[in-house]
């Protein structure tokens, strides 16, 4: 295969010299460009990000916040850190001068680490989503920090409609009665009610905490409700639907705001990433713009095409359809494990991931479905029609396990669609 040209991922020759290191990123630049990643939390940045993450500003130490640092020197990073601030009150506050932000957490657990932080104390009681039934493993999961520390009770989706009911949230909250209640998940494909969120909350005297980090992009582009305006604190990554660089951001009620950046700094993380910071408030401005709302509905438009051709074909859809970026797909129904149509469909250059279903009998690592997104494909420029023939795609590939002469015949229309929809060419 010809190696590809100098690129924003991988540096021309003459300025290299590990020639380890940048084999291993140039194989991952081809597998990116000849594979579809339909893994719901994953994107393709833009060059811009890219080349923010890049920069010198990787070389700064910069404890503590803008005009309030421990180190000198910072005055420049100090104006990338404010404008990424600026751009996340701008982008999720819809001007409300209460909502404040802070864009230094690494990752989206970390931010969930400030919150819980903030919002409660050790021991304290909180309630958030099974995760079971699409929620997360920094909502409570025993080995997490966040089932470490707290006291973690769950709701989860009706066994019928595989849908969130908010009046049995409503019964397990007054039961539980806990000081934070987190709404949020990484595999339900529905619209969440933050607005009912925020009244159970209100009425059994507790918190309400947001973890928007699959939908995040979607909140930006107009096509998921806001958080915002119910929510004491809303966490979010900026690499799944904001298409930013890998990390954390969150956004707040103006008296959590104190709280939040100490439990940030010094309190859960030391000095920050600021380049990954300038490549946030890159991927913010960019949010910012009109053509990423409409990015925002095509990924809507994708995922429900995507949705609808897989059930045509026969395959189950959890809850019958989705609302956001991602769907899960019960493969149990055509004798398959999640783990063996994630391999299945890995061979034909479609990469996704194995996922529990609602009261799923298969332990993690089997599991009776797989998650599909469509925020990385739609990024890559494909559309409605290219979703009916990857939804006929996946389920030949799936119903026809062993069968080579169907693996290649799919693996060849892959290879076309991604030959003609160019990542960074």
């Amino acid at each position: 295969m010809d190696q590809p040209r100098a690129s924003a991922t991988v540096p021309a020759r003459e300025v290299r010299s590990d020639e380890a290191v940048w084999a291993a990123v140039e194989a991952e630049l081809r597998r990116q460009e000849t594979q579809l990643e339909l893994i719901a939390s994953e994107n393709h940045t833009s060059r811009e990000v890219m080349a923010a993450m890049g920069t010198v500003l990787t070389n700064k130490y910069a404890e503590g916040y803008p005009g309030r640092r421990y180190y000198g020197g910072c005055e420049h990073v100090d104006t990338v850190e404010d404008l990424a601030r600026v751009r996340a009150r701008e982008l999720f506050g819809a001007g409300d001068e209460d909502v404040r932000s802070n864009v230094q957490p690494h990752s989206g657990t970390q931010a969930n680490i400030a919150a819980l932080m903030t919002l409660c104390e050790p021991g304290d009681k909180v309630l958030a989503m099974s995760l079971d039934h699409g929620g997360h493993l920094s909502h409570g999961h025993p080995k997490n920090f966040s089932g470490v520390f707290y006291r973690f009770s769950s709701y989860g989706v009706e066994r019928e409609s595989e849908r969130l009911d908010m009046d049995r949230v409503r019964e397990i909250a007054r039961e539980v009665r806990p000081k934070v209640i987190m709404a949020g998940a990484s595999a339900y494909s529905r619209l969440i009610d933050f607005e009912a969120f925020a009244a159970i909350a209100h009425e059994v005297e507790a918190r309400l905490l947001v973890d928007q980090a699959h939908i995040a992009g979607l909140v930006a582009g107009g096509v998921h409700p806001s958080p915002v305006p119910h929510a004491d604190v809303v966490t979010m990554t900026t690499h799944k639907t904001l298409r930013g660089p890998r990390g954390g951001l969150i956004v707040c009620r103006k008296e959590w705001i104190k709280g939040i950046n100490s439990a940030v700094f010094p309190g859960g993380q030391g000095g920050p990433f600021m380049h990954v910071i300038a490549a946030k408030a890159v991927a913010l401005r960019e949010a910012l713009q009109p053509s990423f709302r409409d990015y925002a509905r095509k990924v809507v438009e994708n995922a429900a095409a995507l949705a609808a051709a897989l059930s045509e074909h026969g395959l189950r859809i959890v809850s019958g359809g989705t609302d956001n970026h991602l769907m899960l797909v019960d493969v149990s129904s055509i004798g398959l494990t999640g783990k063996q149509a994630e391999d299945l469909l890995h061979a034909v250059d479609l990469t996704c991931n194995k996922n529990l279903i609602p009261y799923d009998e298969q332990p993690p690592m089997q599991a009776s479905g797989v998650r599909l997104g469509t925020a990385a494909i739609t990024t890559r420029g494909l559309g409605v029609a290219d979703m009916r023939a990857l939804g006929a795609w996946i389920a030949d590939v799936l119903r026809a396990p062993g069968d080579e002469a169907v693996a290649r015949r799919v693996r060849g229309e892959v290879a076309a669609m991604t030959s003609g929809h160019p990542i960074y060419a």
